[in-house]
């Protein structure tokens, strides 16, 4: 095959112009040759030329240093990527103390600020150096929305957390989810119904069930196993012991025992606190102390300390701090949070999306702790205490009668327990138709 001949190049003038005058940067020289010929042309004296000429090219030097520093600016200073080193590209990662510019390697670990996480130091002494030069307002900006990330941020549980039998949520309610003194453990109401079903059937004495240890007999051995309890600090022990000693008028010490739980992270001690200082019981009224105790017991997902929380963000005028606050508490099925929201939509502060998905929320919540062992345990109890409302009615009467004869029926109104059970309807319903039986014969 025959070899191609190369084609002859041909030189344009236009691609000559290019070359002389982008490639070389010939920009002054262009200026200077067209500011001296403008010169020729109106005064006709070539001796200026010399002056002309050394004039046009340090303006045009002037000018191309403009047109540089233009390109400059808009390019943002970049530094060309093919140009640039992986040394270069680690070296821009690496933090560096913000004072002496010291980097933070493996042997040199560089401390954040302690109000926001904006600048490092290196030691306390670049800290104070530096001071001056750390803006206050940008510092406590910054800290104020990390502290609200922390604050608003939904929990994925309440407090209470879950029961360790069946490892469903727990109830809100304190009286479906009893706390037992012999290991401070809450146990649902459903598992305790199926462990007293279990000893009935085996015939076995009354434990509990989730360390199978004996019951307390009396208030008084529960009170003992919870001093035990809390003589090793443990936290739930030492709310509980904090709680029977407000009960008996003693608040100071209620107060100290709350606030040793506080210290080991105890989400219920940091509310029975904001109680406290915000009724002034056994401690000053402080409404610092009481804001601050509601924002560690609602980041720990106490849903009475969120409301609580969204009341006084609402009496403060924040409205929308106060309505996410209640959003939280309906997702974790609080109650008066879910009505606080009900008030708000009809006064049209909260829209319509937001308070269906809370209503969605608090219902998820509350099918969360359902079971039919639960509904079982809450049938068996609204059966005793119906049970206990006939016995009292019947018994009431017997009452009356003894107070209008001149008797005492305060200590006997006291020592009235009625039997669980449709075997105490039976007994009244005897009783009351033996009543009626003596007195027609009367």
């Amino acid at each position: 095959m025959a070899k191609r001949t190369p084609k002859e190049k041909t030189v344009r003038p236009e691609m000559f112009l290019y070359k002389l005058v982008v490639r070389n940067k010939a920009y002054p020289l262009l200026v200077a040759l067209f500011y001296a010929a403008v010169k020729v042309w109106l005064y006709n004296d070539y001796v200026v030329v010399l002056y002309t000429y050394f004039w046009g090219t340090l303006i045009g030097y002037l000018a191309m240093l403009f047109l540089k520093s233009l390109q400059w600016r808009q390019s943002g200073n970049n530094v060309d990527k093919n140009k640039m080193s992986t040394d270069g590209l680690e070296a821009a990662n690496i933090i560096c103390c913000a004072s002496c510019g010291i980097a933070e390697l493996n042997d040199n670990k560089l401390k954040e600020c302690p109000t926001c996480d904006l600048v490092r130091y290196c030691s306390v002494k670049c800290q104070r150096e530096h001071r001056r030069h750390h803006k206050k307002a940008a510092c406590k900006e910054r800290a104020a929305e990390l502290w609200d990330e922390i604050l608003f941020k939904q929990p994925e549980s309440s407090h209470v957390g879950d029961c360790p039998i069946c490892c469903l949520p727990l109830s809100l309610d304190n009286e479906k989810s009893p706390v037992f003194s012999c290991c401070i453990t809450t146990v649902c109401m459903g598992c305790v119904l199926a462990n007293r079903k279990r000893e009935k059937q085996n015939k076995l004495q009354h434990a509990c069930p989730f360390c199978r240890r004996p019951m307390a007999k009396t208030q008084k051995d529960s009170e003992t196993n919870y001093i035990k309890r809390a003589a090793v600090n443990d936290p739930r022990a030492l709310v509980q012991v904090g709680i029977y000693h407000n009960k008996r008028g003693d608040h100071q010490s209620a107060v100290e025992h709350f606030a040793k739980a506080a210290a080991l992270n105890s989400v219920e001690a940091h509310h029975m606190l904001s109680v406290s200082y915000r009724n002034g019981i056994g401690v000053e009224k402080d409404k610092k102390q009481e804001v601050y105790h509601l924002e560690q017991a609602a980041i720990g997902g106490h849903p009475l300390s969120r409301c609580h929380l969204g009341c006084v963000e609402e009496g403060n005028g924040r409205l929308d701090r106060a309505v996410k606050h209640w959003i939280i508490a309906a997702n974790l099925g609080d109650d008066d949070s879910i009505k606080a929201l009900k008030n708000c939509y009809e006064l049209e502060v909260v829209s319509k999306e937001n308070y269906a998905s809370a209503l969605r929320g608090y219902q998820a919540a509350i099918d969360a702790t359902k079971s039919p062992q639960r509904e079982a345990a809450d049938k068996a109890e609204e059966a005793r205490k119906l049970c206990r409302c006939n016995a009292c009615k019947l018994n009431r009467r017997r009452l009356e009668r003894k107070f209008a004869e001149g008797g005492s029926c305060a200590e006997e109104a006291k020592n009235h327990q009625p039997e669980a059970g449709g075997l105490a309807q039976l007994r009244h319903r005897s009783k009351a138709g033996r009543r009626n039986r003596n007195r027609s014969r009367r």
